[in-house]
């Protein structure tokens, strides 16, 4: 067997760039390039190797560590975690700046490797810059926090142990359940130490995903609690979308008549005007969905982490005897609400379990028309909401009606975090698979410009939007410059509400007057945040970037601004003025939050009161 003499990080690099996936008989390179910061830690290790030998791995350049992994994450998860980009930072900082993003890929289940720096193995020039000390324990780093947020977590202190420790994270990385962030720490030292590695190290791998059936006793279980169910509703998960199973969840549910709702990460899996469809479910749920969901005797999951968004804290299931059906890869998932657990992709899961259903000739006992009036009312309060006028200016519900009636249908939109993720997943039509690129499982401000950007280097062909609020837009927006710099447009829509408004509302349903939530001056008498809004230009602060930018206060301008952006071809900001508040409420649906049972003020007396009724109607496990 021959040996070929490399450092560490050219290895690392050689044997990523050999790396492919196989699903359905389609074989895809699973590692697309690297994304970097460079810092002390990596600039001659991986840096040096990424200059001198990358093979077909492509490098970009990162403007901040977070933003850098959330662009990743956000292209695996647009891929269907069928490709990744790798992320490289120095020590320190640099590597710590990743956490939060790697807890973003690692709570959503989508693929990203990490590859931080870390202080020298030979502890010689110690200690070294940026170097985290821990008088109590000197093998602590601050590569250590990683080991909460990923998946998979190892240090390679020697060169040849990138052997054991590569092919263990590629296990992880194409694992559909249990896959996550992954990461690898690499000393500054060991990345540039050589070793002669076996050939076979570098041999070409095909990493094969084999859909899982189900097994046949789960099934059989399953089987015979749907057959005995008169009122059941499926709900779409993120992993209908992964396993690219919308076609089948939808002759299973038109086989049967069962209406289908959605979560956030579930949602585009079946057109919106799909006459079984009731739309999303939940605290950001609608009220043809939460309806059925409070009368549903049997509950099929698919692919679903059931959040708590999902259940509205448990509450959302009100049938005595409603029982629980979970289709899913991972285990944890499918143990959820006491189900019924069929470990299986959703695909197989959903074929064996519609000829299971039909052997039985089982139908449902719903009403002839009692799921065509729900969604008939549910669409005729969206067209209600898309067509607010406000005194004061633009409504938030109808800048979303005006956006999703104007883009084009295979248009992409990315969100995360603040009130737009309520109002797209109850309002936003999607008419196409992939085209709802929403992050509700971290919900991690900062995610949708970077996101976006990795959703338009996922899908070249099709337009990209981030939506966004002022407060998300402050707190990271650097791949914007990166998504200029590679010449990789898209559009970031963003919502101009003058502060963390979504929290705002928050507070005030729970007794509050509303406090530290706006972007407020303070205020000289009270010594509060209380004065007048600040007054921010973000189409000055975008053109300043090198993007174009316009901006928009009545629906007939944003309209217009949509049009015109359509037609740049750099990287385009619409700074949309709302009005404070305007987001769409709740549908029947409740949240738990901790309410003080104690307080100076009435009224957070009386919202503590109401959160114990709500508490007492859901389900203990």
């Amino acid at each position: 067997m021959g040996t070929i003499r490399l450092t560490m990080a050219q290895a690392l690099l050689r044997y990523l760039d050999q790396q492919y996936i196989l699903v359905d008989g389609v074989e895809t390179k699973f590692v697309k390039g690297v994304i970097g910061i460079f810092g002390h830690g990596n600039v001659t290790g991986i840096g040096e190797a990424l200059e001198r030998s990358p093979g077909t791995l492509r490098y970009m350049q990162g403007k901040n560590e977070q933003g850098m992994v959330h662009t990743a994450t956000a292209y695996a998860k647009q891929k269907n975690r069928k490709q990744i980009y790798a992320c490289t930072t120095s020590i320190g900082p640099g590597a710590l700046n990743m956490i939060t993003a790697a807890a973003t890929a690692t709570v959503n289940r989508i693929p990203v490797l990490l590859l931080p720096g870390d202080n020298f193995a030979t502890r010689e020039p110690d200690p070294v810059l940026q170097q985290l000390e821990v008088s109590s324990d000197y093998t602590i780093s601050a590569t250590d926090p990683f080991k909460a947020v990923s998946k998979y977590w190892d240090r390679i202190v020697r060169p040849e142990q990138l052997m054991i420790a590569a092919t263990q994270a590629m296990r992880v990385l194409t694992d559909p359940a249990e896959t996550g962030a992954v990461t690898l720490a690499l000393p500054q030292d060991v990345q540039a130490e050589a070793y002669d590695y076996p050939e076979s190290f570098f041999a070409r791998k095909v990493h094969y995903l084999d859909r899982r059936p189900p097994v046949q006793a789960a099934l059989e279980r399953a089987t015979e609690q749907i057959a005995r169910s008169k009122k059941p509703l499926l709900i779409a998960g993120g992993g209908v979308l992964y396993s690219e199973a919308s076609a089948q969840l939808a002759e299973f549910a038109e086989r049967f008549g069962i209406p289908v709702a959605e979560t956030q990460a579930g949602k585009s899996a079946i057109p919106w005007n799909h006459p079984l469809n009731v739309g999303a479910i939940g605290v950001t749920g609608s009220l043809a969905a939460n309806r059925l969901a409070r009368e549903a005797d049997v509950v099929i999951g698919v692919g679903t982490r059931f959040s708590d968004f999902t259940t509205a804290s448990r509450s959302a299931f009100q049938h005595p005897e409603a029982t629980f059906i979970n289709i899913n890869l991972n285990s944890m998932d499918a143990a959820k609400l006491g189900g019924e657990a069929i470990l299986a992709d959703a695909q197989e899961g959903l074929q064996a379990l519609q000829k299971a259903l039909q052997e039985q000739q089982y139908q449902t006992g719903y009403d002839a028309t009692e799921v065509a009036d729900l969604r008939d009312e549910w669409i005729t309060e969206v067209d209600r909401l898309y067509s607010l006028e406000h005194a004061d200016g633009l409504a938030q519900t109808t800048a979303v009606g005006v956006i999703n009636e104007t883009i084009d249908p295979s248009s992409v939109i990315v969100c995360a975090a603040g009130s737009l993720p309520g109002d797209l997943h109850r309002l936003w039509r999607a008419a196409e698979p992939k085209t709802y690129h929403m992050e509700y499982g971290f919900s991690c401000m900062g995610y949708e410009v970077s996101g976006a950007f990795g959703a338009a280097l996922a899908e070249p062909d099709r337009e990209v939007y981030a939506m966004v609020g002022d407060g998300s837009y402050l707190m990271l927006h650097s791949e914007l410059v990166t998504s200029l710099q590679e010449q990789k447009k898209f559009t970031v829509l963003l919502f101009n509400n003058n502060g963390f408004q979504c929290i705002h509302n928050l507070q005030r349903e729970h007794g509050s007057d509303g406090f530290g939530n706006e972007f407020r001056y303070r205020d000289s008498e009270s010594g509060r945040l209380s004065g007048d809004y600040m007054q921010m230009d973000f189409v000055a602060h975008a053109k300043s970037m090198g993007a174009k930018a316009y901006k928009a206060e009545t629906a007939e301008q944003l309209e217009q601004a949509l049009k015109d952006a359509r037609n740049e071809n750099v990287t385009t900001l619409i700074e949309i003025s709302v009005v404070p508040g305007t987001n769409a409420g709740g549908y029947e649906s409740w949240w738990n939050v901790g309410v003080p049972e104690v307080s100076t003020e009435e009224k957070v007396i009386h919202a503590h009161q109401a959160m114990l009724t709500n508490r007492s109607k859901a389900r203990p496990i």
